[in-house]
């Protein structure tokens, strides 16, 4: 089973101060829209996403569909299918996707100690 593209996305307190610390590391803008208070950053094949205010807690992030760049996949495993495998193998879903729909989708599932996974279909 194969995820797609990974990044962290942090919950940053005040994403000016964040986006500065880590241009100050290599990263530069990636997308996002800083005035809607999130910007994906990258570094090489390094993303991190930065959210002011979206949510509680730092989530561990996967894009089926995408490489490292957001550019589209020819061949890849759909979030449906991801669901379905993950289901199979009885992991408990914290949010699931309709497995009648098709294209843009997302599901999430805890770590053992907690963190939560987000896999984030955008195709």
């Amino acid at each position: 089973m194969t995820l797609g593209a990974f990044s962290i996305s942090l919950n940053v307190k005040n994403i000016e101060v964040s986006k500065l610390f880590y241009e100050t590391l290599g990263f530069t803008v990636f997308g996002g829209d800083i005035e809607k208070n999130y910007l994906i950053m990258k570094n090489g094949d390094t993303l991190i996403g930065l959210f002011q205010g979206m949510f509680d807690t730092n989530i561990l992030t996967f894009n089926p569909g995408w490489d490292q760049d957001a550019k589209t996949l020819d061949a890849f495993n759909d979030v449906r299918d991801i669901q379905k495998k993950l289901k199979d193998k009885g992991i408990t879903l914290s949010s699931e996707v309709d497995e009648s729909s098709t294209g843009p989708g997302n599901i999430i599932v805890m770590d053992p100690d907690g963190n939560p996974i987000l896999i984030d279909q955008h195709v």
